[in-house]
């Protein structure tokens, strides 16, 4: 590993550096999470404390109930029918009732409602699992769920005149349910004649279901031209490495010009959109996401929230979706038709829905995401039509990487061999002006010119392939054909593979974990950095010959806890990059005709110096200039204070 090498190397460490620092929570924004944190857990305590209570009153109530069961029926139904009255006005009969489940399913999902709040109780994912690891640290698989939480919401907050609040909310009301064949019907109705109808159908072969509220008799009620939709939801850990997951997780949403936006995955973040009409709402995991869709109206008047929760919690994180629905378009004809994707981020599945929705992969922005999408994405999937094994598609597509990069990996070994030639030149000049080390830079830069040689022709070569290696890094956590995909010692190329655990875990990223293909790529990065300088000399930067050993360690931490499939594309990148260095140098460049090129150009006649070569050693002429004058005002000034000296010994 030359020096610009390692200029690069540490060009990338340093972006990857910015990019942390930026993203990490300020130190108000994480006293914040820290308030909301212990207003959760003070919350928490003031629940328990009333359950305690309630469970205590309810077995009381138990006690007396053997002895006059008639009387309290009669006294509990006198006390609940003024209450729900004042609370939910002429819905009061809905609000009495039982809890029931009701489920439909197709081949690739099945989703069970419920007919309190008449909304979706959760999702199963027939052909995706959840892998958790019991005591013995041994993975099971579960089925995966989706929108499951039992603190999760779905309500539509109705304008009732009368109540207490002036609205009654879905979400406490118990709706009637009608299963159809593969459509499912839930009507709330009211006494007055109002009634509230949310109707589902699923489909066979696909993750979509056709979803519409239809309100009856509330136009003449309504004190708005709006209806709010509250949707709050906490996602689930479901892959190995959560920290990684909550990185990649995020609210995601499109409004009806065709701008995908999103809050941020990294910090607490909300968007008010108070003039923007929504197509689409997606609460989004690393490689799943239950999206909502709207008519072509849209949805209006958002509040978007992505809520961290703290790491211990059961729950990845929160998120909560407030819209306003057009209350006439719910009210009138077929009512305000919408539908569900609940199922996972399969790149093709969800371009195919339309709409754009297949942004909410994170794949990354600008050229990065572009590369991703429709680059290496497209390439990895014909590949993978063909070989059964992701990990040997990583090996194929890294050899066809570096196969295209070829080019500028030839000029980089052409430009370090050129370099090895004049390394005799280099070390006379050393010898030369070992006690002036601006008079050797001059003289270097002369003979780099002479010869017709740029020390930093390896340079640029590295440059133009840091957009592939950015890419590359949010390309493999992000699509799905990665998760739970095994390959050698990594059951799941999506994820870090964990050889053995450690005791207790170790600072800078490392963890309590050991990755055998990080070790691998250090250990094959020294190699290659031992192998690629060993004839160079860095005598004059010797702190250049301990660092270009010390990053790969330095990296070791970072590499540690990334996906499985990043350190491996990264060892094959390595094993590559040896075998490439070996073969050009040793049998396609032919170190005597580079001799002879250096002769060759050294005898033609030179141009005048130009660009970024005149302005260095003009810099370096002047640099020179500045130190000889400092040297002679020196000088001057030791013989006059030796002068001195000399006047006063005489008196």
């Amino acid at each position: 590993m030359d020096r610009n090498t390692i200029i690069g190397l540490l060009l990338i460490f340093g972006l990857l550096l910015v990019w942390q620092y930026v993203t990490q929570p300020s130190a108000e924004e994480l006293a914040e999470q820290q308030r909301l944190q212990d207003s959760i857990a003070l919350a928490q305590r003031q629940a328990d404390s009333l359950t305690r209570l309630e469970l205590a009153q309810q077995k009381k109530s138990d006690v007396a109930a053997h002895s006059s069961v008639s009387q309290d029926s009669l006294t509990d139904s006198v006390r609940v029918r003024p209450r729900n009255t004042a609370a939910f006005g002429p819905f009061a009969s809905a609000a009495d009732g039982s809890k029931q489940t009701y489920t439909l399913e197709n081949d690739l999902m099945e989703v069970t409602f419920t007919n309190k709040g008449g909304r979706i109780a959760e999702v199963v994912l027939k052909d995706y699992y959840k892998l958790i690891e019991d005591q013995k640290h041994k993975e099971l698989k579960i089925p995966l769920r989706l929108l499951e939480d039992p603190k999760n919401k779905f309500e539509y907050l109705l304008p009732v005149p009368g109540t207490e609040q002036g609205q009654v909310s879905t979400e406490d009301l118990y709706f009637e349910a009608d299963v159809q064949g593969q459509t499912i019907v839930f009507r709330a109705p009211s006494s007055d004649g109002r009634i509230v109808e949310q109707r589902y159908t699923l489909h066979p072969g696909t993750y979509l279901m056709d979803y519409n509220l239809q309100l009856r008799g509330f136009n003449s009620v309504a004190s708005s031209d709006e209806l709010m939709l509250n949707w709050e939801n906490y996602l689930d850990k479901i892959e190995r490495n959560t920290q990684y997951e909550r990185n990649y997780s995020c609210l995601y949403f499109r409004d009806l010009e065709g701008d995908v936006d999103y809050c941020s995955c990294t910090k607490d973040d909300e968007e008010q959109l108070e003039d923007t009409r929504l197509k689409w709402i997606s609460h989004t995991n690393q490689f799943f996401n239950a999206s909502l869709f709207a008519n072509d109206e849209g949805f209006r008047r958002a509040e978007l929230r992505n809520v961290l929760v703290e790491e211990e919690s059961d729950n990845l994180k929160k998120m909560v979706s407030r819209v306003a629905i057009p209350m006439e378009t719910a009210s009138a004809g077929e009512g305000y038709a919408m539908q569900w994707y609940v199922g996972p981020n399969e790149f093709k599945r969800l371009r195919k829905v339309g709409y754009e929705l297949e942004e909410v992969i994170p794949f990354g922005w600008s050229i990065f995401g572009t590369i991703n999408r429709w680059v290496i994405r497209p390439l990895f999937d014909f590949l993978l039509r063909y070989i059964g094994s992701a990990g040997i598609v990583i090996l194929v597509l890294t050899f066809l990487v570096k196969l295209a990069l070829y080019p500028l990996t030839f000029r980089m070994l052409y430009s370090q061999s050129k370099m090895g030639a004049l390394k005799p030149k280099m070390e006379g000049l050393k010898a030369k002006y070992k006690d002036d080390q601006q008079q050797y830079q001059m003289e270097t830069m002369k003979i780099y010119r002479e010869f017709g040689v740029s020390p930093f022709g390896g340079c640029l070569p590295m440059v133009l392939q840091m957009p592939i290696w950015f890419a590359l890094y949010r390309f493999f956590p992000a699509p799905i054909f990665f998760r739970e995909a095994t390959f050698l010692l990594s059951p799941d190329l999506s994820s870090y593979e964990s050889v053995f655990r450690l005791a207790f875990g170790y600072p800078f990223g490392f963890g309590a974990h050991v990755v055998v293909f990080t070790l691998l790529w250090a250990v094959t990065t020294l190699i290659y950095t031992y192998y690629n300088t060993r004839h160079m000399d860095m005598s004059a930067n010797p702190a250049m010959k301990y660092m270009q050993y010390i990053m790969p360690i330095f990296f070791l931490g970072f590499f540690n806890s990334f996906a499985s499939g990043l350190t491996c594309y990264l060892l094959f990148s390595n094993l590559i990059n040896i075998a490439q260095t070996i073969i050009t140098k040793n049998f396609v460049i032919n170190q005597e005709k580079i001799k002879e090129e250096l002769e060759a150009y050294r005898k033609k006649p030179k141009k005048k110096k130009r660009g970024f070569q005149q302005r260095l050693e003009e810099a370096l002429k002047e640099q020179q200039r500045i130190q000889a004058e400092r040297s002679g005002q020196q000088q001057k000034q030791k013989k006059k204070s030796g002068g001195g000296k000399r006047g006063g010994s005489k008196r």
